[in-house]
């Protein structure tokens, strides 16, 4: 994409920002502010006893000290996936899947070019891509692996997003004010680990609108979404969806990888797990029990 194409996105940004204004209905539904509700740097309060400085714009697109400044202080959520238990019932991904795409109005698109997705299962090959995969256990390679946003700590995609639509709450969780997206896409190459769609279509075309949730807000054609880890689930303090679904299985484990005392940290110390891509120093939140 050439300059004059980013410049003009950009300024299509700035636009949409001072055509909104105030707080949107995203932004009072995610755990955290929306840095864009500023125009500059300003104070927030993170809710631990401390103010942190909330990076303006051009201060975050020079690199992952900007993107640290607002969460650096607060919790860090992350996740445990236990592949083991989804080995030992292999219906828990499908069920997972149908209960985060349920939660979040995620359309169904019969064309494989429409689809939109927060969390899906894959191949471990896919998965996994670092990882050696020469002979290969059969249980290992004959299940699917849970895939979904990786909620890095050094966000790509926040970096390259030129209004600021994805963003990084003051939990870490990598989340999206849909309002602001003006679909430009640069998250989706950004992001190395391809979790992110793009709305061809409109969305509510791929939803029966008598059954959506409507505690949580249908998007708009031309807009890109994904995971949030249900930011506005644990913004009330109750446990992402996916998680829910496991019940007592403790297939997934949610909670704050800055807290040594935690049910997650507990776990990682406890057993050996992978990431995805770690070589590319995103430091994903995502760990996996294989």
């Amino acid at each position: 994409m050439d300059k004059k194409r980013r410049d003009f996105l950009k300024i299509a940004g700035v636009s949409t920002l001072a055509g909104l204004g105030g707080t949107t209905v995203v932004d009072q539904l995610v755990s955290g502010t929306s840095p864009v509700q500023s125009r500059g740097a300003k104070e927030v309060d993170t809710g631990h006893g401390a103010a942190v400085h909330e990076p303006a714009a051009h201060e975050n697109a020079q690199g992952h000290e900007a993107v640290e400044e607002v969460a650096k202080s607060g919790n860090r959520f992350g996740m445990v996936i236990d592949l083991r238990k989804f080995r030992e019932n292999p219906a828990l991904g499908d069920k997972v899947v149908e209960v985060c795409h349920a939660t979040h109005n995620v359309p169904h698109f019969p064309d494989k070019k429409d689809v939109i997705k927060w969390t899906w299962l894959t191949e471990y090959e896919n998965a996994f891509t670092e990882h050696s995969h020469k002979f290969k256990d059969s249980p290992t390679l004959d299940n699917e692996v849970l895939v979904m946003c990786n909620h890095c700590d050094n966000p790509p995609c926040v970096r390259a997003c030129p209004t600021r639509a994805t963003f990084k709450n003051k939990d870490g969780i990598v989340a999206m004010d849909y309002h602001r997206c003006i679909g430009c896409r640069f998250c989706m190459a950004a992001c190395p680990y391809g979790m992110r769609s793009f709305n061809w279509r409109d969305p509510r075309a791929g939803l029966n609108m008598n059954e959506i949730n409507r505690k949580f807000p249908t998007r708009m054609r031309g807009v890109v979404e994904k995971c949030n880890f249900c930011a506005e689930r644990v913004g009330l303090g109750e446990q992402p969806a996916c998680v829910e679904a496991c019940g007592s299985s403790k297939a997934m484990i949610f909670g704050n990888l800055n807290d040594p005392e935690s049910e997650i940290r507990k776990v990682l110390k406890a057993n050996f797990t992978i990431q995805r891509k770690p070589s590319l120093g995103t430091h994903p939140s995502v760990f996996y029990i294989v």
